[in-house]
Formats: C-alpha cells, structure tokens, sequence
C-alpha cells in the first residue's frame, strides 16, 4: 500500500487526481463504502437541495439549532477560502488533523472502490459526524439530488428550496426534468418540503408516488411581513413577530420559512423556542450571499452565477439606494447561461470588470466581454467614462481596477462563480482595501 499523504493539502491534490471524472454522478460506490464503514445516524438527518438558496438555508438551520443548545454538524460545498469550511461541528470547522485522520479511515475501506472528491469529501464528513454523536445532522447536496453522494443517507427531513435552470449536462434542460432530479432526495413516510413558490409538477408527483409527507409553500406553511417584521404559519406552528433574517436580500424569507417548516416537523424531536428562532435568524452569517462589506466605496461579495441568482441580485442592488456609478468584477464556468446573468444585470451595472479563473472549465474573460458588447451594442461606443468592459487574468487584478476607479459613492458587486468572490476575499483579507 502506498504511503498516505500527511498533510491536508497533500491529501486534497491526491483526491483531486485520483478519479478519472471529476463530475460522478451515481450512488453505488459511495454506498458500498459508506456501508462497509458502518456509518449510520441516530439523530435527525436534514438534506437541503435545490437550485439557489440551499446555503442560506441551511446556516439559518444550524444557526437556530445551535441557539437551542442542540450539538448540530454541518457540511456544505463548495469552499470559499479554506476547504475545512465545508464540514462544521458546533459552529467549528473540521481541523486539518480530524480530516486526515477521516480520509486515513476512507482510504482504508474503499478497498477497489475509485471515489471522486466530491465522494471521499462527503464521507468525511458523514463519517466525522457519525462519530461525534450529534443532536442534528444537515447536509447540502452537491448538484441535483437524485444521483448526489449526499443522497446514499435517508433524510428524516429534506427540503428542495428552489428549482431553476442550472447545470443542464447533468439535470436536464427544463424546470420539470431538474425538479425530478431535485425530488430524488425525498424519502416515503418522511417529510419533504418544497420552498419554491412555484414547484414542478415532477417535483410533486415524485413526492406523492413516494408516499413522502410533502409541504409546499403558499399550502402547508406560509409567511407574512412588513417593513417591520414578519410571521410564519405552518401546520402545527405560528411564529409571530419575528425579526428579518440577518441574511440580506429578496429571497430570504421563502429560506426561512422552510426552515421554520422543517423545524415544525421535527418539533417532537428537536424542540425550538420563539427566542432561539429569533437568535438564531438574527445572528446567521454567511459569507458571499447578498454581503455588504463596511466602507467605501461599498463592497457586495454574492455568488449569484446563474439566470435565477442573478434576477435575485439584481432585485437586491435595486433595492440599495442611489450609487452614482456601479462595477462589476465577474468571472463564470463556461456551462453557466452567462447570457442570462447579464440579462438581469445589465441595467444596473455601468463598468465590467471581467476575470479568467483559474479553472479549466471556467470561461475566458474574452468570451464573456464579447456576449457583454453583443449585450449592449452600440451603448458601449459612448465615452468610457459612462460605460466600459475590461478584461483582467484574475479576480484580484479586476477588483484592484475597479477599486482605483470607483468614488466612495460608487459600489463595487463581486459575482458569479465561487471562484471569483474567493479570489477577492484573499485579496482583500492580504491587507487591500
């Protein structure tokens, strides 16, 4: 047997070369070895899936399960800095000793099985969580559902929050197809809860064929709100005068309301008070959505990258105030409708500054500045000083443009791939403001 590597970096360049399909899509391994390794809960398994939201949703989820005092492991993807952030005990991330020590366990049960990252990182983290005897485990589905390595577990509760057009390669190309795909994580006798005010009929069907306990939105649990405050109903539960969730933006309280469902259903179980749900809301971070950093000109770090994120965005920076000018530092995957993120932001955004990522599927620069002067045409022939496009090797190099030419009343939106909101991050916690 090969010597295993000692480190967390070692480790990861290992795994990221060792299957040959970087994108796997199926359960069969993933189970064999989850199974040989024993790996089982006893506590409530809540899966998150869906198109955009699955994130926010699922920090609120842990947010208030950790103000209740409840002992909660978190595991999302991907990254945005450090690879430990995608598994999170109590609030914690994974140190590097307990991951190696979680592969160390994986590389010893595989045996033939070829694992792909995704594959090996999930059981990780089902592994690490297994072991720590939790009250509550919460899991995000990597892409889909139906075929994702999150799903080889049986969720107690899982929540679909959105379905849109993402990923078309692997979930097919229309809102029906994708629901299907979305729908795969739901289990028979359990509850399945569909946050997406409009769900397709395969997502509903597939639920009810299942004999799953299907919620959905606007029928089994709703929300109300002012300027002030809002309320959630659901079946057994009303909440009343709760505060805004710390998360910003448009899309939030359809977050939160799924929350607060899949929280009424497992009230027998993991009960919440009325003051835990407030803590928990008003204290939830979570980098990269809808995130306004402090000082000026004022920072928006959101990893909108596809057509129903970006309509989101756009609603939030239209919802900002008055900026005179507004950049934009973007860099996408090439598989991304970046035709359509455009779309929704062109009226808001004034001068783009465009980014490789370092990626071999990621769009080049050039590529997205061309559909951007197809976009507007002969709008951008009018002085530079109203309206640009430029192109830079990386998403530091655009954002310090965009910095050098922005008056502190002017906003700077960081989107689009994970990649480029990271790539400012590092630059900016380097020391450059």
């Amino acid at each position: 047997m090969s010597m295993l590597p000692a480190t967390l970096t070692d480790w990861l360049a290992r795994l990221e070369s060792s299957h040959p399909k970087a994108i796997d899509m199926g359960l069969e391994r993933v189970r064999a070895v989850a199974k040989k390794m024993g790996i089982a809960f006893a506590c409530p398994v809540i899966i998150v899936g869906g198109t955009n939201g699955k994130g926010s949703t699922c920090a609120m989820l842990e947010s208030i399960l950790l103000q209740a005092g409840y002992r909660v492991g978190l595991y999302t993807s991907p990254h945005l800095l450090h690879f430990n952030e995608r598994m999170r005990i109590d609030g914690a991330s994974a140190s590097d000793a307990a991951l190696i020590a979680s592969f160390d366990k994986i590389e010893a049960a595989r045996g033939e099985v070829s694992l792909s990252y995704f594959e090996f990182t999930t059981l990780a983290a089902m592994q690490m969580f297994a072991d720590a005897g939790l009250d509550a485990v919460i899991f995000e589905v990597g892409l889909g559902g139906r075929l994702d390595a999150v799903n080889v577990l049986d969720a107690d509760v899982a929540i679909v929050t959105s379905v849109d057009i993402d990923h078309t390669e692997y979930l097919g190309d229309t809102r029906e197809k994708i629901g299907f795909e979305k729908a795969g994580i739901y289990r028979g006798g359990k509850t399945a809860i569909c946050g997406d005010p409009v769900p397709p009929q395969s997502l509903v069907q597939h639920a009810e064929a299942i004999g799953a306990d299907l919620w959905l939105f606007g029928r089994d649990f709703n929300y109300q709100g002012d300027q002030q405050q809002w309320s959630f109903s659901a079946r057994s539960q009303r909440r009343n005068a709760l505060a805004y969730p710390a998360l910003r933006g448009a899309n939030q309280l359809l977050n939160a309301s799924a929350v607060l469902a899949a929280l009424d259903a497992l009230r027998l179980r993991l009960p919440v008070s009325a003051q835990d749900v407030r803590n928990g809301l008003a204290t939830v971070e979570l980098p990269g959505r809808f995130q306004v950093l402090p000082g000026r000109p004022t920072v928006i770090l959101d990893v909108a990258h596809n057509p129903h994120a970006a309509a989101v965005l756009a609603q939030n920076l239209g919802n900002m105030g008055f900026h005179p000018y507004t950049y934009a530092v973007f860099g996408a995957m090439q598989d991304k409708d970046i035709d359509g993120v455009i779309a929704h932001l062109k009226p808001h955004i004034d001068h783009w500054c465009v980014s490789d990522l370092p990626l071999p599927r990621a769009a080049r620069a050039e590529e997205i500045a061309e559909k951007l002067r197809r976009a507007y045409g002969d709008a951008l022939s009018v002085a530079d000083a109203e309206r640009s496009v430029r192109t830079y090797t990386s998403p530091a190099e655009a954002f310090a443009n965009a910095l050098s030419r922005a008056g502190e009343n002017d906003r700077i939106a960081v989107f689009g791939s994970f990649l480029t909101v990271a790539g400012v991050m590092e630059y900016r916690d380097a020391g450059h403001h």
